[in-house]
């Protein structure tokens, strides 16, 4: 099954004093070549989803792709993009898994399993770790485009899970082990923590040889 990964890298780093968060720093690299990494094993593509001027994102070499409709819409704005952007491009991608550049430890199984729920009948399928939804990390049928177009355009729906409801989502449990693999940053203490847990992972990886 040929997928496209659709990186959302438009996060505000407001909380980490301004800026894109994807440009943000750990363990020597920006967030988004953490998404990069652990994305493309498991995609056929991969487009970064964000607004403004795209040369900042050059050094990545991945298409950066801007919201198709008006006014900062969120995460969904986003999913269309990536939607559209596959239509055109890469027809023969019928699906779309998003994820998003702050969470630098999400699963490298993340793909396959999404995928595995949504062989069993579902519509389409996100993320969840100990009872919480992660929208953002999900796979979506690009035949939905349009509906998701009129909900953004005609409703004004923002919330994912306004637009979930219709359909049958297939909510995906991984497990929390060293790390919730969802830990996201936000702040410059989730940084820290950040550089910690890669620390004490490649701790872990170095204890095993």
């Amino acid at each position: 099954m040929n997928i496209l990964g659709v990186i959302l890298a438009g996060g505000q780093a407001r909380r980490l004093g301004g800026g894109d968060k994807a440009l943000t720093e750990l363990a020597g690299k920006p967030l988004l070549a953490h998404a990069i990494e652990r994305l493309a094993p498991q995609v056929s593509d991969i487009i970064i989803n964000a607004n403004g001027d795209p040369a900042r994102f050059d050094s990545f070499r991945v298409p950066v792709v801007a919201d198709t409709v008006e006014g900062f819409a969120g995460p969904l704005a986003g999913v269309l993009a990536g939607m559209d952007w596959a239509a055109v491009n890469a027809p023969d991608c019928e699906w779309i898994v998003t994820c998003a550049t702050d969470a630098p430890f999400f699963p490298g199984d993340l793909v396959a399993r999404l995928v595995a729920a949504v062989a069993e009948g579902a519509d389409m399928a996100c993320a969840e770790t100990n009872g919480r939804t992660h929208p953002v990390f999900g796979l979506w049928p690009v035949r939905l485009r349009a509906d998701l177009r009129h909900a953004l355009v005609v409703e004004d729906i923002r919330k994912v899970d306004r637009w979930t409801a219709r359909y049958a989502l297939a909510e995906v449990s991984f497990p929390v082990q060293v790390v919730d693999p969802f830990f996201n940053i936000n702040r410059p203490e989730d940084v820290s923590e950040a550089e910690r847990i890669v620390a004490d992972l490649n701790s872990s990886k170095a204890c095993s040889l």
